[in-house]
């Protein structure tokens, strides 16, 4: 993965656990860092623990005070705009980077920290592989060689539609109600009442999978104190531009999966996923997809833009950064296609545990009620099924 550094392309720099870098040699060699950042990252080891039980604080204030502002900017920006669609300056350290906080209250130097992470589980493979090792009685660990080494990126061969489609399978028909808006809710002594396309039905349970803010408006007759804290809970927009090429008629793309694109560049583009690198099998063979996100916090004007502005400026700013001799504008794309994800993204802000707290709480009061989705434990799809 690369990120954009005044319009040059540099690659992460090996060793670089999310946002701690364990490794001398690279972390002093890369372009990513200037040379008083990169004397910053030494000096680090020496950071002192801090108290737990402090208040929250954002995650560009810890990242700010280990590593200084430089990898802010161009280092936890960029990967938690990219994951979370959301701002550094305004994301919850003890939510989104929990580790990180409890090797920071243990260890003091995030780096130390992680560098002994990483040597307890080195230690718990050995140990695993001495216990295959005598399971298979022969005094060492055997490889399976049917099992390929996991991809780094991981996702369903047919897409995520096939969740859903799996789901759908097994319930039974009769109760799915496609196209139905539930327009309210109502706590009573036996269970719920669910008015629902014009008509009302009783239920023991009902779980909440909607957005927090959609949630917020369902539950506003049955606790005004429970809406309020979930309509409280930010959101970002997304939108995704979808290329298609001709893999022949394009220059050579750097080698790895795509590139993010730091704040501080003053481009629309946050990042760019070579799909057709990134989830083998997606696209037909010769065919390059490239996949631009826009939007985030600070951008959410965007999702007015017309499909034909946004293309020319996804197509404007590639051809900027990967160099018109790889993709320029003269390389017409097959096929185009733009998404917008209005209000898609949750963003733990500072004190999002806190909230979750009073929620959890008032959740709890309610028996038959429960909340599902992106809002409240984990963003991605995993956290939401854990």
């Amino acid at each position: 993965t690369y990120i954009v550094v005044k319009n040059r392309l540099v690659a992460l720099p090996d060793g670089l656990m999310f946002l701690v870098p364990t490794k001398l040699i690279p972390t002093a060699l890369t372009r990513l860092f200037s040379l008083k950042t990169k004397v910053r990252m030494g000096l680090e080891l020496l950071h002192p623990p801090r108290p737990s039980g402090l208040a929250d604080e954002a995650v560009a204030t810890m990242v700010e005070r280990h590593f200084g502002q430089e990898a802010v900017d161009r280092l936890a920006d960029p990967l938690l705009s990219g994951i979370f669609g959301g701002d550094a300056s305004q994301l919850s350290a003890r939510t989104v980077l929990p580790r990180l906080v409890e090797m920071e209250s243990e260890y003091g130097s995030l780096t130390r920290g992680m560098l002994a992470a990483h040597r307890k589980m080195r230690a718990r493979m050995k140990e695993a592989a001495k216990k295959n090792g005598a399971a298979n009685g022969n005094g060492q660990a055997r490889t399976n060689s049917s099992q390929a080494a996991r991809a780094i990126f991981t996702s369903l061969r047919g897409g995520m539609q096939q969740l859903v489609d799996a789901l759908v399978a097994r319930l039974d028909p009769g109760s799915v109600r496609c196209s139905t808006p539930v327009s309210g809710l109502e706590k009573i002594a036996d269970g719920w009442r669910v008015e629902a396309g014009g008509a009302s039905e009783i239920y023991n349970a009902v779980i909440v999978a909607s957005p927090a803010w959609a949630a917020g408006v369902l539950l506003g007759q049955v606790d005004a104190a429970l809406s309020e804290e979930l309509s409280a809970i930010p959101y970002s927009s997304s939108i995704t531009v979808n290329l298609i090429y001709d893999e022949a008629k394009l220059g050579r793309l750097p080698d790895g999966f795509g590139f993010l694109v730091p704040a501080s560049e003053g481009r629309t583009m946050l990042a760019c996923t070579f799909v057709h690198r990134k989830f083998l099998g997606r696209t037909p063979p010769g065919k390059a997809v490239l996949r631009a996100f826009l939007g985030g916090m600070n951008n959410e004007a965007l999702l007015a833009e017309t499909d034909e502005a946004l293309v020319e400026t996804v197509r404007r700013e590639l051809a900027s950064i990967l160099g018109e001799g790889v993709i320029g504008l003269a390389v017409e794309p097959e096929h185009t296609r733009v998404s917008r994800w209005r209000r898609a993204m949750a963003q733990y802000a500072v004190g999002h545990q806190e909230r979750m707290g009073r929620i959890t709480a008032r959740v709890a009061a309610l028996p038959g009620l429960r909340l599902a989705g992106n809002a409240y434990d984990g963003i991605g799809i995993p956290d939401c099924i854990r």
